[in-house]
């Protein structure tokens, strides 16, 4: 025990153990928790189709033009095995199916099949991840005027509904092979920008088109169906068929998991009041970590007091056993390997604090009614020494500590990225 990292955390130990906080296990809990790992930070929610437009749609917006965007699936798993360099703990990737490998070819998304995600099944079973994954229901010329699988056209319907039957497909057999179960989401753009005549048949014609799409049994082993809501999206501001409303009484009802995403609210509400009522009915939670500023911006996620209120509940409320942690921003304004590593860094930091809690304590003055003991502790716990248990997580995982990140993120950027904007010379850095 030479070093200051290793000296500073023996302190910190003894300050924790103060309280009756056993650091050595949190760190033993943290580093069994895997972040799932969303592919389109790297190239802005382009994906690789050859049928693509070019344009989002479905109320998405990507904003910046940082250079050194991967333009293609090499390039952009390059770039996930720095972010994973640089992030302490085994974590697992998120991919959406428009980050199908066709080579060139045409291939409607109905038609997809595993042989077109097996370059990434291969990668990750490489490096020893897990995986999940997104039907793409967006950037797409049938979801241009804003509905897919609750569209008044049934062949329209059809389409999209044949869409997620195969993407859970690939998904279980993803799993399969990578011997870990998948989550695959289900998020819809449907929604109109003023005000409908009738709510109604657009939810009604959605709930059958979900019945359809998961009326095929998939052992839950291989794969666990997740829906997620939305408050509004640009041209769906006045109405969203998958309201919360919608999701979580269709997931209460068929039992799937719920998908709360921290930017698919209002400002004011605090996500993290929200698990511990949808637990009490569904089978699990899938978070989708993000950062809304004043609308679903999805701004690289911080340590800030939403995402550590949402960690808090999560660890008190003893959900981590039924609970998937993904990340869900993209910007483009920053080095983009920075913002996965500042994001993800910022999340497990947000766990360990959870995790380092004397929640027993805490519990038992609340039941006894002691409020003044709960909150005196709740503020003292925020002047521990929380930075030095944080570094020797990073010690252990082999990753840097504080902010040597980011000369790895430099370098990477002047040898690898600024040659993707220089005609293929390498040397120049942006940061």
């Amino acid at each position: 025990m030479g070093t200051n990292i290793e000296r500073a955390y023996l302190l910190a130990r003894e300050r924790y153990a103060e309280l009756g906080v056993d650091t050595e296990a949190a760190l033993q809990a943290l580093a069994a928790i895997p972040l799932s790992l969303h592919c389109w930070q790297g190239d802005d929610v382009g994906g690789f189709e050859t049928s693509a437009d070019g344009s989002l749609g479905g109320g998405l917006a990507v904003t910046g033009s940082y250079p050194g965007k991967a333009r293609s699936p090499e390039e952009l798993r390059a770039d996930l095995d720095q972010a994973l360099a640089l992030i302490p703990g085994r974590h697992r990737l998120n991919l959406h199916a428009c980050y199908a490998e066709l080579h060139g070819r045409k291939v409607e998304r109905t038609d997809y099949g595993i042989e077109h995600f097996q370059g990434w099944v291969d990668w990750c079973k490489a490096r020893g991840l897990a995986l999940d994954f997104n039907p793409t229901y967006f950037a797409h010329p049938l979801a241009a005027d804003g509905f897919t699988l609750s569209h008044r056209d049934a062949g329209v319907r059809r389409y999209w509904i044949e869409h997620g039957i195969t993407c859970r497909r690939i998904a279980a057999e993803a799993a399969r092979q990578l011997g870990s179960t998948a989550v695959t989401n289900f998020w819809i753009p449907d929604g109109s920008k003023d005000l409908p005549a009738d709510r109604k048949a657009p939810r009604e014609r959605l709930a059958a088109s979900l019945d359809e799409i998961f009326a095929e049994p998939i052992d839950p082993a291989l794969n666990l169906d997740a829906v997620e809501s939305k408050l509004f999206g640009i041209g769906s501001e006045s109405y969203v068929v998958g309201s919360h409303e919608f999701y979580l009484g269709y997931a209460v009802a068929r039992q799937k998991l719920v998908c709360l995403d921290a930017g698919h609210f209002h400002p004011t509400e605090s996500l993290a009041d929200k698990i511990s009522s949808v637990l009490q009915f569904v089978p699990g939670l899938l978070l989708h970590v993000s950062r809304g500023v004043r609308w679903d911006s999805d701004h690289v996620v911080l340590l800030d007091d939403p995402t550590r209120a949402v960690m808090e509940e999560v660890v008190r409320g003893g959900f981590l056993p039924r609970t998937h942690i993904g990340l869900d921003f993209f910007d483009a304004s920053i080095n983009r390997v920075a913002a996965w590593v500042i994001g993800s860094r910022s999340t497990l930091k947000a766990l360990l604090l959870a995790l380092l809690e004397p929640a027993a304590k805490l519990r038992e003055c609340e039941t006894a009614g002691d409020l003044t003991t709960r909150l005196a502790l709740l503020e003292e716990l925020k002047s521990l020494p929380f930075g030095a248990v944080w570094d020797e997580h990073c010690r252990r995982q082999n990753v840097p500590v504080g902010a040597a990140w980011l000369e790895d993120v430099r370098r990477y950027e002047r040898d690898v990225l600024s040659a993707r904007v220089s005609g293929g010379t390498p040397g120049r850095s942006f940061v």
